[in-house]
Parts: C-alpha cells; structure tokens; sequence
C-alpha cells in the first residue's frame, strides 16, 4: 500500500503544494475554508505530514523504533538497556517512544516510520490486536516482544512474537500457592475486559483454581485501581488496603506485577499483619528490587535479558536478509522466596 503525500493530498484538493503545507503549519496566510477541506483530506485519508524530508540526511537515517507501553516498568528498563546496547555496536540509533496506556501504538508507530524514516520497530508491552490493512501501511518489519498473547492474524502478518505463556505460568504460581495449603486466594489484576497480558494472568488463576477443585470466588478478584497509574506501587497499595478493609477470608494473595506486590506488602504491614504469616504475597517479573524488599518477593522470572536479546538480534537478521519473522515463547521460572510460606494445617 503506497503512503499518501503532500502531492497527493494537493491533488485531492484541487490545490497546490504550498497551499497544503500551509494550511499544515497553520500559516495564516490561507483561506479559512481552503484550510478546512486540506486538514479534513489529510484526516480523512491518513495523511501524516512527513517532516523528514525537509532533512535527507534522516530520510537515509539507520534506525530502530522501540515503542513500549508501561515505561515506568523495571522490566522494559532492563530491556530497553539490552536493546539499546546491541543498536549501538551495529551503528545504528535507537528512537524510544512511551506509548501511553489508551493510545493505539499502530497510529504512533505509524507516525513514526514517517517522521523518522526507522528501518523496523519493536513494541514492547500492551496487547497487540489490529486489523491487517492497518498494519501493512507500515511498511517495515516489526516485532512484537512480550506483548501478552499472539494476535489472532499472527500468522498472516509479516512480524514476529516474542513472550512469555502468561496464562500458563501464571497457573505455575496459583498451583504453588495451593500446595503450600492455600485455598482462599486473591488477585490483583487488571479490568475484566482488559485482553493484556494481565488478563492473560487472570485466565490462568482462574484456570489453576478450577483444575485444584477450588471454587473461584468472585469477591477476591480485584481490579486495578483507576485513580492510581497502572502496574505501580501505589496502586498495589491502594487496592490490598481496601481489601483488608472489606475484611475477606483469604491467606494469599497473587499480584500480577512485583512493583505492585511490593505495594500490596506495605499495604498489610500497615493493616498490624504480617506478610507472610497472616498473608503470603507473591508477584510476576521477576526485577531485582524483588530481591531486596523485606520481605523477598516469591515470583515468576521472565528472561527478559533474553527475549530483550533475541528481539533486536531477530530484527537485524530479518534487516539483513538472514532470516524471515518468526514466533517464540519462552519459559518463565519460579522463584519461590521469602514472602509465601506453608500454611501449617490442622
């Protein structure tokens, strides 16, 4: 699909070159109606001004976009560090964008082939489900890397997907929590009609309950809070405080990100209850401040220096000619620390 260009979108409107890039600018110099047909053309046909080319120098440019979604998450700084490193020592420049949680990171990637003339992009985080003709325009190869689950084209789209199983290994935690004799247990998750990767976690509590011939009780599934900023502390600790406020049976509680666990932790500290005698607390990632907190953080470890490292290593052998796009999950490990403990039983 060929992009639209100013020529284009001139001739959509019967008028000239100049004019468009004027009613673009906002010049004043233009007529008010003239102006309003160019910018209802250009949004009517997805037109995206292409600065670039008031510079040939970036239209030639050897770059890689990085678009992540959840920027202040320790995971995609540990990644973003691997990516950026292997971008380096092959000469190129890495463009970093924060892609914010209601956006659409195809119209920002859209935007960003165009602006800055990258030779591939890698989105990090979110969940990645769009129409094929929407994703041809952009015109360059892409990668999807620890994007929750596989879109469900991803076999007729021509990129690839890197990701942990969440659903699976978010079972993986669930099933230690019941043998070590938890059966009353909570999560902190994301909206119901959330298809993330933290929904992909909720199927997989859901999953392991049901499999462990534990009923699911709906009251002990929580959602995120609203008034705070996704997957931080203050909202771990936000949403554990209202809970024990609720004053619910449960000894366990699954929080699917260790930032928000780590809040959650302070939350019953704070309650005069102790983690983890009156409530074991565990987490999903796997960051090293998990390893620090008081106390240690039992959670799932994703490899992230490695998907971080087969991502960009994939996206040049795919720039190269060395290699087509491809599809890989890989394995998380549990790491069973300080903050669950065996219930002792009657």
């Amino acid at each position: 699909m060929e992009e639209l260009t100013i020529k284009d979108v001139a001739r959509i409107c019967g008028v000239g070159v100049s004019t468009v890039s004027r009613a673009i600018n906002n010049h004043p110099d233009i007529n008010p109606e003239t102006k309003q047909k160019v910018m209802d053309t250009i949004r009517e046909h997805g037109y995206i001004p292409n600065n670039s080319a008031r510079n040939l120098k970036r239209i030639d440019a050897k770059s890689i976009a990085v678009l992540v979604k959840g920027m202040t998450n320790p995971v995609f700084s540990s990644m973003i560090k691997v990516i950026e490193a292997e971008i380096k020592r092959k000469k190129y420049a890495m463009v970093l964008n924060h892609v914010n949680q209601n956006e659409d990171e195809v119209d920002v990637a859209l935007e960003v082939v165009k602006e800055k003339r990258v030779r591939g992009i890698i989105f990090l985080g979110g969940y990645f489900n769009h129409d094929e003709e929407k994703l041809e325009k952009l015109q360059v190869p892409f990668i999807l890397s620890t994007v929750g689950a596989a879109p469900e084209n991803v076999d007729n789209m021509q990129c690839s997907f890197l990701t942990v199983d969440d659903e699976k290994e978010s079972y993986k935690m669930i099933s230690h929590l019941i043998d070590r004799g938890h059966k009353r247990i909570a999560i902190l998750c994301v909206e119901m009609d959330e298809k993330s990767v933290g929904y992909r976690r909720l199927l997989g509590y859901r999953k392991a309950l049901r499999d462990h011939g534990i009923a699911v009780d709906e009251r002990l599934i929580r959602e995120m809070s609203g008034k705070q900023e996704a997957y931080t502390y203050e909202n771990g600790y936000e949403v554990m405080r209202e809970l024990l406020q609720e004053d619910q049976d449960f000894t366990a509680i699954f929080v699917i990100s260790d930032i928000m666990a780590m809040g959650a932790c302070r939350a019953i500290i704070d309650a005069g209850k102790r983690v983890p005698e009156d409530i074991a607390v565990a987490g999903f990632d796997g960051i090293a401040a998990g390893d620090y907190f008081i106390p240690r953080i039992t959670t799932i470890r994703q490899p992230v220096e490695e998907i971080a490292l087969t991502t960009i290593k994939l996206m040049f052998e795919i720039l190269e000619g060395e290699r087509k796009h491809m599809q890989q999950v890989f394995e998380g490990e549990l790491m069973v620390k300080e903050s669950t403990v065996k219930l002792s039983l009657p």
